[in-house]
């Protein structure tokens, strides 16, 4: 992962703490389970994304001047495991803390018998209390990330993959073409996927003991 060359100033007194806890677990993931990174990707509308593609020298791929919004968005919600590498995740036309729920229920019926500890940021949806009730049922720790944190996901990282090779260069017509480029994409990464291992090894966050406004 990359140093971050410049930070928002987080107004989160627990900074610190909550960062060398999610670090930790990049470190040293429990013996007793499975550390997954989730967020949300989105929204997925129908516009068409300017990009790069090999093509015949002066016949430039020529995409849409307008578009409508006569489909809605859709919103991808995705959990990446640190053990595997491997990225689970589900389509929905909204991301209310139901679809949140749904999605660590499918990650419970994976991993039967191990204790997840899920990293997320502090989105409405993911504390929400009928969720925070649930995981507690069902031994599952959410690890909530420090305020303007989120660059220390993970997941971030792979959706930045995404939507350069799935959805640059793209002039979808229809949610279920721009589902099945996202899924294909998928499928390709995870036949491939690694181990997540040396999180920002070089960085100075490592260093850190006060948060500090920018880094140069």
């Amino acid at each position: 992962m990359a140093d971050h060359d410049h930070l928002e100033a987080s107004t989160d007194p627990d900074f610190i703490t909550k960062m060398h806890r999610i670090l930790d677990l990049y470190d040293h993931p429990p013996a007793d389970g499975r550390v997954i990174y989730v967020d949300e990707f989105g929204p997925l509308n129908l516009m068409t994304r300017k990009g790069k593609a090999w093509r015949p020298l002066a016949k430039p791929r020529r995409l849409r001047a307008t578009y409508n919004r006569n489909d809605g968005v859709m919103h991808m919600l995705a959990a990446l495991d640190l053990a595997t590498g491997r990225i689970t995740y589900r389509i929905r036309p909204r991301k209310r803390h139901r679809e949140f729920g749904d999605l660590l229920k499918a990650l419970r019926a994976r991993w039967p018998g191990q204790k997840l500890y899920i990293v997320c940021d502090n989105l409405s949806p993911h504390r929400h209390p009928t969720v925070r009730a649930s995981a507690a049922a069902n031994d599952v720790e959410p690890v909530f990330l420090p305020t303007y944190g989120s660059w220390l996901n993970w997941i971030e990282a792979e959706f930045a993959a995404l939507r350069y090779f799935a959805l640059n260069d793209t002039d979808h017509r229809g949610h279920t073409e721009q589902n099945t480029a996202i899924a294909d994409y998928i499928r390709w990464r995870n036949t491939r996927a690694q181990p997540k291992t040396g999180f920002a090894t070089d960085s100075p966050i490592r260093t850190w003991t006060d948060y500090p406004t920018k880094v140069a």
